[in-house]
């Protein structure tokens, strides 16, 4: 029944929803000093988890929809089941770990390869037809890969002791303080800093106007709270009301809805542009997909500690290189249906993941769950606007001039990606605008090369 088949779909899309949201915010609460790396770790998985069902579906439930379902319906709840026994309470550090951050790095070199493995593996299969034995020994690779990083809580379960002992990393604001031989002396979370203190007119007037008022409740005059200021913990309806929630929202909206608009009629864009077999083509954009995500949280925590440079200024980047893109899906050329795709994979990548961390970092972590989830929302609009309208729109129109319900031939979609890459433009111009206004926002927080927790608003 098609209301039944409804019910099923809504019912498990709202679940993967939720229990996503439920993994993200929890982590970046775990490791507040490497939200970057964190969302990238997990974003990353996500985006090749298709990948990972596509292999088991060919290899393990020989593409069978029954068993499939099956799998979905008692495996992956019995797997949760048996990942909860290595979940454990976790108090996050006040300093830099050098053992955190080397579990981080194994922990993206094995999704790196996974990604590969599973790239290579799928082109295999498509090419070439593997015996029973093989495809059993290339899934059992998959899942050790897969597997790998649980070596980490075991690793951490087995040896507490060592576990527990924290070693600062050279360079972080704890190991600054031990080499000064300063141990006794409690160090501000925000003490004044050369780049604080040249952040000029930013936050004189709301400085200015906070003194005004501590001066006024000190002689009775006046009882109100301090609004937070951004890099604090913000309630969802003070983000809402704040530009710089609009415009991360609006930029978001316009990179990942351009983006998804392809990805939704990849296999379209293929047959119109001649090659029958798409799945190549959906799998080089599935990889690059994740190599943006997992990137994009690497690079951006690499210059956000070293040069404070906020995490839009590579949504803008990303957002004129897939200007480019959909410019070279529109003219056709030969030879750039793949190049284009490996573009737009990437920089969808980079748009999909660096929402997060920006968020968090604008807004706080307090109520960062609602703010997370409300930013996701330009996901599916994008969908509904630019490839349920727009693409549907076009293609099915040149569908009807060549008589037919499938359309073929590059002016299929050509309206569609010039109309994007004008949006890509406007994105990215707005992004730059979102940059300027939030550099001293990471100046404060990143002035000393490490995540600052800021002070509290008592909000």
């Amino acid at each position: 029944m098609p209301w039944q088949l409804w019910i099923a779909l809504v019912v498990a899309s709202n679940s993967n929803a939720w229990f996503s949201t439920a993994v993200l915010v929890t982590n970046m609460r775990n490791f507040p000093l490497s939200r970057g790396t964190v969302a990238g770790i997990l974003k990353g998985y996500s985006g090749i988890s298709a990948a990972v069902y596509t292999v088991l579906y060919s290899l393990l439930l020989e593409q069978s929809a029954s068993k499939l379902l099956l799998f979905l319906t008692l495996g992956i709840p019995v797997i949760c089941l048996a990942m909860m026994y290595f979940v454990r309470p976790c108090t996050p550090p006040s300093g830099e770990d050098s053992s955190v951050h080397v579990h981080f790095v194994f922990t993206q070199a094995a999704s790196v390869l996974l990604a590969i493995y599973l790239l290579t593996v799928t082109i295999i299969y498509d090419k070439v037809s593997l015996s029973d034995a093989v495809s059993y020994v290339l899934l059992a690779i998959v899942l050790l890969f897969l597997l790998s990083p649980l070596g980490i809580p075991i690793k951490m379960t087995l040896f507490r002791a060592n576990a527990e002992t924290i070693t600062p990393l050279a360079g972080s604001t704890e190991h600054l303080a031990e080499g000064e031989g300063a141990p006794s002396q409690s160090v501000p979370l925000l003490s004044p800093s050369s780049s604080t203190s040249n952040l000029g007119s930013f936050f004189e007037s709301e400085y200015a106007s906070d003194v005004e008022t501590l001066l006024a409740e000190g002689e009775g005059a006046v009882k109100k709270k301090r609004r937070p200021r951004r890099g604090e913990d913000f309630k969802f309806r003070e983000a809402f009301i704040k530009a710089d929630f609009w415009l991360l929202w609006i930029v978001y909206f316009l990179g990942v809805g351009s983006g998804i608009t392809v990805l939704n009629n990849l296999a379209q864009i293929g047959l119109a542009f001649g090659v029958e077999n798409t799945t190549i083509l959906l799998s080089l954009f599935s990889f690059c997909n994740f190599v943006g995500r997992l990137g994009s949280g690497a690079l951006s925590e690499h210059f956000v500690r070293t040069r404070t440079i906020p995490r839009t200024l590579w949504m803008a980047c990303t957002l004129i290189v897939m200007v480019i893109a959909f410019v070279l899906y529109a003219l056709a050329f030969s030879g750039t249906l793949y190049v284009s795709t490996a573009l737009l994979g990437i920089c969808y990548g980079f748009q999909y993941n660096l929402m997060v961390p920006t968020a968090s970092e604008l807004f706080g972590l307090e109520h960062f769950g609602i703010i997370y989830s409300f930013m996701l929302l330009g996901n599916p609009v994008g969908a509904l606007l630019f490839s349920g309208l727009l693409a549907g729109y076009v293609y099915d129109a040149e569908a009807a001039k060549q008589g037919s319900s499938t359309c073929l031939g590059p002016e299929c979609f050509r309206l569609t990606f010039f109309v994007l890459a004008g949006i890509c433009g406007l994105g990215s111009f707005l992004s730059l605008i979102l940059t300027i206004r939030i550099r001293p926002v990471y100046q404060m927080l990143y002035a000393s090369g490490s995540f600052r927790l800021p002070r509290t608003s008592d909000h």
